[in-house]
C-alpha cells in the first residue's frame, strides 16, 4: 500500500499545483473557475486516496470525494461543450437537462456507495452486477461522450488550443472506464490497478498544463525568467555531477584497497574543485545562456530582464561612470561584449571617440561626416557584423559604397558597428568587442535590440548634450545679468561724477565744493571697486548684514539732493534694521528715488517715509509727477529692458529693484494715478532677517 499512498499524494501535489497557477492566472475567464474547481476536487480527492492507501483502511469519504471529483470534471465539460456550441452564456435546453440528469445520478451513486459502506451488504440485486461500481463506470462513460462532442464541435483553428485539454481529461476517463470495467466483470476493484491510478492521475496534470500554455486566455501571469532557468539548471548539472562524482568515489573507494578511503577524499576533492573552476567560467556561462535560449525560450532575450538593466546601467547615479561609459556599457551587456568605444557627433561633423571601455582605438582616430561608413549607417540604420563583412562584403556593398576606415583595421577584437540613431539621424556610433562566447551567433534578434537600445541610448546622449550645454547657459545668463546691474549701478556713478564736473568751473574756488566732490569720488571709487569684486566672482555671494534702515536714507537722500525736486525725508522710526547688503539696497533705494524725481517737475515733491507697518518695515516714495496707467505697471514696470526714458534709461532698475527686495522676503507695490503722482512702497520683513542674521552670526 505504500506505492498506492506515494502515488496518491503525487497525485494531489500535482493538482494543487495546478490550482495555484490557475489562481495565478487572468481573472474574469469562466473556463478557469470550472477548471480549478475541478482541479481543487481532484487534489482533495487524491490527498484522501493517500490517506487510505498509508493506513490501509476503507474511507467512505474517499468515495464520495472521487464522485464529486467526478462530477466538478463532467460539469467542466458541459461549460466547455455550451460555448462551443453557440458561444453563447445561456446555457441551451439539452444541456441543461444533461446538467440535470448527471447531477442526479451522482447524487444516487452516493447514496448507493452510503448504503454499501454502512450496510455491509453488496448492491448486486441482479445477479453478477453491482450498482455502485456501475454507476463509476457510467459517469466515466458521460465523460468519455462530452469530450467527443467538444472535439466535434470545436472548429479546425481552435483544435491546438484544447486538444492536450482533451487528452488528458480523456485519459482519466478511460483509466476509470478500464479500472471499473475490470472491477465489474470481476465483482472487485483490482489492487495493483487501484495504486497506479494515482501516477496515472499526476501524470494528465503536464498534459493539461501544455493546453494552458497554449490558450492565451487561460494562460497564468506566472513567469520563469531566464535568470531562473538558467541558475537552475547550473544547479541540476552540479548536482547530476557531483551524484555522478559520489558513485566514482564510491567505487574508488570499494576497491582502492588500503588506499581506499585516501582515494575517495582525493578524488571527491578534485571534482568539487573542478566544479567549482566550470561555475565561476565566464565562456562556459556564456555557452549555458546561448544554449538555454535557443532550446528552452521562443526568444533568445528575456525583454523584460534585459531593458530594466540597460535603463538601470544609463540611470545609475555613480559620478564616478560618465554617461558615455555606461552607454557603452548597457548597449555591451545585453549581448555579452567585453567591451566598446563610443564615438559621438561633435560640432564640426566629425565623430570622434568620446569614451571607451575595456577596447583600445587610436587616440587620435575620427570619422569624417562624409565618409562611407558614416553615410552607410545613417542611411540604412544597419547593425554592422564585422565578420559578415569579411565573409561576405558584397552584402553590404550591394546597398551602400561601405568601406572600412583605417583605424578599425587596428582594432582586431572589433566585432559589430550599432548605429545611436535620434529622429532619423545618425548622432554616433558603438564599437563592441567580440563576445565571450566565441561561437556566439548573431541574428536578427540582436540586430533589432540593438538597433531599439541604440536609439534610446542616442536619447540620453542628446539630453545630457543639452543639459551640459543648458548649464553653461545659465552659467554665462547669470554672467550677464550681474553684469547688466553692474553697468546699470556704473550709469548712476557715471551721472553723479558727471553733475560734479559740470558744476566745478563754477565752485572750483569753493572749499565746501571741493571737500564734497573728493567725498564724491572716493564713493564712487570704493562702489566700483565693489561692482568690480562682484563680477571677478561670478556669484552673489552672500553678504547681508544688519543696516539701519533711518541712517541709509538719510545717507541716500543726502546724495539726491543735487538734484531737482530735492527729497524730503520722514522717519516715524528710527531703530529699524534689516538684514540686507547695504550697498545694494542704497543702490536701489537711491534708483527708486531718483525716478521719482525724473518723473516730477521742479517744482514738484518728492517725500520719502520710513514706518512700520504690521512687523514690517516700510519705505514709501511718493511722487507728484506725472503717474502711471493701471495697464503699464501691470504689463511693462516690473519686466526687464522696459523703459520710458527712452536711449537714456535700460529698463532694469526697477525689476532690479523688486528681485532684490523679494530675495530679502519683501516685495514692492506700487500705487499710481495719471498727472498725480506715484506712491511706491517697499516692505521689509526686518524682525525675521534680522533675528535669523543675528542667530548665523552668534553661531559662527
Amino acid at each position: 500500500m505504500i506505492i498506492g499512498a506515494i502515488g496518491y499524494t503525487t497525485s494531489a501535489v500535482f493538482f494543487f499545483a495546478l490550482l495555484l497557477v490557475l489562481l495565478a492566472g487572468r481573472s474574469g475567464v469562466s473556463f478557469k473557475r470550472f477548471l480549478a474547481l475541478a482541479s481543487a476536487a481532484s487534489g482533495i480527492w487524491a490527498a484522501a486516496a493517500a490517506l487510505q492507501a498509508a493506513f490501509d483502511t476503507t474511507l467512505i469519504i474517499t468515495q464520495l470525494l472521487e464522485l464529486l471529483r467526478d462530477l466538478s470534471w463532467l460539469a467542466f465539460l458541459l461549460h466547455m461543450l455550451n460555448a462551443r456550441a453557440d458561444g453563447s452564456k445561456v446555457m441551451s435546453t439539452g444541456l441543461r437537462t444533461a446538467r440535470h440528469a448527471i447531477y442526479a445520478f451522482t447524487a444516487v451513486t452516493m447514496l448507493l456507495a452510503l448504503y454499501r459502506y454502512f450496510g455491509g451488504l453488496s448492491l448486486s440485486f441482479i445477479v453478477g452486477f453491482d450498482y455502485a461500481l456501475a454507476g463509476h463506470l457510467l459517469l466515466a462513460v458521460v465523460g468519455l461522450v462530452l469530450l467527443e462532442q467538444i472535439l466535434r464541435n470545436t472548429p479546425v483553428d481552435l483544435l491546438r488550443a484544447i486538444k492536450y485539454l482533451c487528452l488528458g481529461i480523456g485519459g482519466m476517463f478511460v483509466y476509470d472506464f478500464y479500472l471499473y470495467s475490470d472491477a465489474l466483470l470481476f465483482q472487485r476493484i483490482d489492487p495493483a490497478l487501484w495504486e497506479a491510478r494515482g501516477f496515472v492521475n499526476a501524470l494528465v496534470v503536464p498534459v493539461i498544463g501544455i493546453s494552458l500554455a497554449r490558450n492565451p486566455q487561460w494562460s497564468p501571469r506566472v513567469f520563469i525568467s531566464r535568470r531562473v532557468v538558467f541558475h537552475t539548471s547550473a544547479l541540476l548539472g552540479s548536482g547530476i555531477y557531483l551524484l555522478a562524482m559520489a558513485v566514482g568515489g564510491y567505487y574508488v573507494r570499494d576497491y582502492g584497497g588500503t588506499w581506499g578511503v585516501v582515494a575517495q577524499t582525493i578524488f571527491l576533492f578534485g571534482a568539487v574543485l573542478i566544479l567549482l573552476i566550470l561555475l565561476f567560467s565566464g565562456p562556459l556561462r556564456a555557452r549555458l545562456r546561448v544554449f538555454i535560449n535557443k532550446h528552452f525560450f521562443h526568444y533568445k532575450y528575456d525583454y523584460r530582464e534585459e531593458w530594466l538593466r540597460f535603463i538601470r546601467t544609463l540611470s545609475s547615479s555613480d559620478q564616478n561612470i560618465p554617461l558615455p561609459e555606461r552607454v557603452i556599457r548597457a548597449i555591451a551587456q545585453m549581448i555579452d561584449c567585453p567591451g566598446g568605444v563610443l564615438w559621438v557627433r561633435r560640432d564640426d561633423g566629425k565623430f570622434e571617440p568620446a569614451a571607451r571601455w575595456n577596447m583600445d582605438l587610436p587616440v587620435s582616430a575620427s570619422e569624417p561626416a562624409d565618409s562611407s561608413l558614416v553615410r552607410f549607417l545613417e542611411i540604412q540604420k544597419w547593425v554592422i557584423n564585422l565578420d559578415e563583412y569579411q565573409r561576405d562584403p558584397g552584402l553590404y556593398r550591394s546597398l551602400g559604397d561601405l568601406e572600412m576606415p583605417d583605424w578599425l583595421k587596428t582594432a582586431p577584437n572589433a566585432w559589430l558597428i550599432s548605429p545611436l540613431i535620434l529622429q532619423e539621424s545618425l548622432l554616433g556610433f558603438v564599437v563592441l568587442a567580440r563576445a565571450s562566447a566565441s561561437h556566439r551567433d548573431f541574428n536578427w534578434e540582436d540586430s533589432d535590440l540593438l538597433k531599439t537600445s541604440g536609439s534610446q541610448a542616442a536619447s540620453y546622449l542628446a539630453q545630457h548634450a543639452i543639459s551640459q550645454a543648458l548649464a553653461e547657459a545659465r552659467q554665462f545668463e547669470t554672467f550677464s545679468r550681474l553684469s547688466t546691474y553692474v553697468v546699470h549701478d556704473l550709469k548712476n556713478l557715471i551721472s553723479q561724477l558727471s553733475l560734479v564736473v559740470s558744476n566745478a568751473a563754477r565752485h572750483k574756488s569753493n572749499p565746501l565744493f571741493m571737500e564734497n566732490v573728493i567725498s564724491t569720488v572716493e564713493n564712487s571709487v570704493s562702489k566700483m571697486n565693489r561692482l568690480l569684486a562682484r563680477m571677478r566672482d561670478g556669484v552673489q555671494t552672500d553678504t547681508r548684514r544688519e543696516v539701519n534702515l533711518a541712517k541709509l536714507l538719510e545717507e541716500v537722500v543726502r546724495d539726491a539732493k543735487s538734484s531737482r525736486p530735492v527729497p524730503v525725508l520722514e522717519c516715524q522710526e528710527k531703530d529699524l534694521t534689516i538684514a540686507a547688503d547695504r550697498d545694494r539696497l542704497a543702490s536701489v533705494m537711491g534708483h527708486v528715488i531718483r525716478n521719482a524725481q525724473d518723473a516730477t517737475p521742479e517744482h514738484g515733491r518728492v517725500t520719502v517715509r520710513l514706518q512700520k507697518i504690521n512687523g514690517h518695515a516700510v519705505v514709501e516714495v511718493e511722487d507728484t509727477g506725472c503717474g502711471m496707467d493701471e495697464s503699464f505697471i501691470r504689463v511693462r514696470l516690473f519686466r526687464p529692458f522696459q523703459t520710458t526714458k527712452g536711449a537714456s534709461g535700460m529698463g532694469i532698475g526697477v525689476y532690479e529693484a523688486r528681485e532684490f527686495v523679494r530675495s530679502l522676503g519683501g516685495d514692492i507695490h506700487v500705487d499710481s494715478r495719471l498727472g498725480e503722482g506715484t506712491v511706491f512702497r517697499i516692505h521689509f520683513p526686518y524682525q525675521a532677517a534680522v533675528e535669523s542674521l543675528r542667530y548665523r552670526q552668534n553661531f559662527h
